[in-house]
């Protein structure tokens, strides 16, 4: 039976934890935004153009992964669609998104849970890596 005492503890709980989020995704948020406006984000392209053609990916896709992997999905189609890709491409970091996204708000909620988080995030990047270069290899 659902109490005024359930629904008070659940709303309770429900602004911890979206405290505990908006503590890791504003400062992220805002950083990636400072990085763009320094040219961080472009410097970033360049560098990674060797492993992102390792992957079958232009240099501007590194744009794509990282802000995938640090914020979220919506926000790495938003970049994927200012970056003109294949359909391979696109499958491609599909997946590797997929596999690894949010990794900041979804190691703070593997924290909350017990789990080491960092083991856990290196892992996913590990696999997103290797699932983008095996559909690289296969597709």
């Amino acid at each position: 039976m659902v109490t005024k005492a359930t629904w008070t503890r659940g709303f309770r709980n429900g602004l911890q934890t979206t405290w505990e989020l908006a503590k890791v995704i504003i400062p992220l948020t805002v950083l990636i935004a400072i990085f763009k406006e320094v040219g961080w984000l472009d410097l970033l392209a360049i560098r990674m153009e060797p492993l992102m053609a390792l992957l079958g990916l232009p240099g501007e896709a590194a744009l794509a992964i990282v802000v995938g992997y640090c914020i979220n999905i919506y926000s790495a189609i938003a970049v994927i669609l200012a970056i003109d890709l294949t359909a391979k491409q696109i499958t491609i970091i599909a997946v590797m998104i997929a596999i690894c996204h949010g990794i900041f708000v979804e190691s703070a909620i593997t924290r909350k849970t017990g789990v080491k988080a960092w083991p856990l995030a290196l892992m996913r990047i590990g696999v997103s890596l290797l699932a983008g270069l095996g559909l690289n290899w296969l597709y």
